[in-house]
């Protein structure tokens, strides 16, 4: 990756940009809304996995690492990105854009983070889940910024596995290995990637068309994405009831699986529907992405609370 880029817009004046606007520049590349969903998976993993709640040292270190290393994958795929970002309107406000930031400034921020995360998981935690964390980094940004976004319609599908590495990251932090329960809900974040992005992608589909970025949502018809979404939804709820037997997950956990679940895909057979009908809007596509978000959070939730009420419905 070469430092000599200049921004792809002209950079304002030095002078002209306060502290403050740099700072939120400096923060708005490392996707904190993504940040936020990815620590949603965090903590309740880690108490899950501890029966408990862990050290308060403990859990600061891998939210705080975690979210370094999240936000270090985050200003690479910004870096790597900026060419096609300034194409598509829902990105053209980014700071590499607008050149608040130069291409320089953000390589430097990327490695500082990404280092420093790596530092607070093996130290923090244990070098198990630094590894980890550094796992998580490379997946996003070679795998799939470098390698599957421009190529592939199924580039979020292997490339959003990046986004599932805090749960295996959480569970090792807590029993510095990585075992079945890990592996479940490694497996459900997954299946939830194409469900979550793909309406998503249906909604800003010009956007990916004009940046020439193969995204199913984009490239296909709302009646193809439509069936994607709830073959992909049923696989989650599916395997997200494996909690139970695998995980020893509770009651607590159990009813709240199979009541979002049955929610979502409520939500994603009404797309289905009103896409094979010819009748789907975006603002029908934003529903299923937006329920896809309270489906997770609520899931997560229940896996916090669930340790603490009752006890495991099978080998309990």
């Amino acid at each position: 990756m070469s430092t000599t880029d200049t921004p792809v817009n002209a950079s304002p004046a030095r002078g002209s940009i306060g502290m403050s606007r740099k700072f939120k520049a400096y923060l708005a590349l490392t996707k904190p809304r993504v940040i936020e969903l990815l620590l949603v998976s965090t903590l309740p993993t880690m108490i899950f996995a501890q029966r408990g709640f862990p050290s308060i040292g403990l859990i600061l270190a891998t939210l705080v690492g975690g979210a370094f290393a999240a936000g270090s994958a985050g200003v690479f795929n910004c870096y790597i990105d900026r060419d096609i970002d300034k194409l598509m309107h829902r990105t053209e406000k980014r700071p590499l854009v607008t050149g608040e930031v130069t291409p320089r400034e953000a390589l430097v921020f990327a490695w500082i983070l990404g280092a420093a995360s790596i530092a607070i998981l093996w130290f923090g935690a244990n070098p198990l889940s630094a590894w980890l964390g550094l796992g998580a980094i490379v997946f996003y940004v070679v795998i799939y910024t470098m390698i599957l976004k421009r190529r592939t319609a199924q580039n979020i599908v292997w490339g959003g596995a990046a986004g599932c590495f805090p749960v295996l990251i959480a569970w090792a932090a807590v029993t510095n290995t990585v075992e079945w329960p890990a592996i479940v809900l490694f497996m459900v974040i997954f299946l939830w990637t194409p469900p979550h992005y793909w309406p998503l992608s249906m909604r800003y589909g010009e956007d990916y068309r004009n940046a020439n970025v193969p995204m199913l949502g984009a490239i296909a018809g709302a009646k193809v994405v439509s069936v994607q979404v709830v073959l992909y939804a049923w696989a989650m709820v599916a395997c997200s009831l494996l909690m139970i037997p695998v995980g020893g997950a509770g009651w607590v956990y159990t009813i709240a699986a199979v009541a979002a679940g049955a929610w979502f895909l409520y939500e994603s057979h009404a797309l289905y529907k009103r896409a094979q009908g010819g009748d789907v809007s975006n603002k029908g596509a934003m529903k299923v992405f937006h329920g896809s978000i309270s489906y997770l959070t609520l899931l997560f939730i229940a896996l916090a609370v669930d340790p603490f009420i009752g006890s495991p419905l099978i080998g309990g």
